[in-house]
């Protein structure tokens, strides 16, 4: 069973592709449907795949900096907050999520999960 669609999971830029070969990672998606059975609550998607041309990676191309793992279809930002931010955390990090980023400041908040072993990992990192 999936708890996510691949509307969920697909660029938000405007070209709707779904993952760098046409689907999101299988087994970043398997991890993530396994963290939200244990989680037992809804994990909003507010990122899921980006292209290259999306805003925020075109950004990063502009100024020097590598794409970031969302371009892989490795990586989700899940709008969460509070008790179920911490809950979310603890999972991931009990799941072995290699990369864990955490936003909980101003009215975006989110945790980052990404499963892009060519990365930096261990390691978890504020935004």
């Amino acid at each position: 069973m999936s708890y996510f669609s691949d509307d969920e999971l697909r660029c938000k830029c405007g070209c709707g592709q779904l993952g760098p070969n046409g689907q999101f990672d299988p087994h970043a998606l398997e991890q993530l449907n396994k963290i939200r059975e244990e989680v037992g609550f809804p994990l909003p998607v507010t990122s899921g795949y980006r292209c290259t041309n999306h805003p925020i990676e075109a950004d990063k191309s502009r100024a020097g900096r590598p794409v970031g793992a969302h371009t892989t279809g490795k990586a989700v930002d899940i709008g969460v907050s509070g008790k179920d931010a911490h809950r979310l955390c603890a999972v991931a990090v009990i799941n072995d999520v290699p990369r864990i980023g955490i936003n909980q400041k101003g009215s975006a908040r989110f945790i980052h999960l990404d499963w892009d072993l060519s990365r930096p990992n261990p390691t978890i990192w504020s935004y």
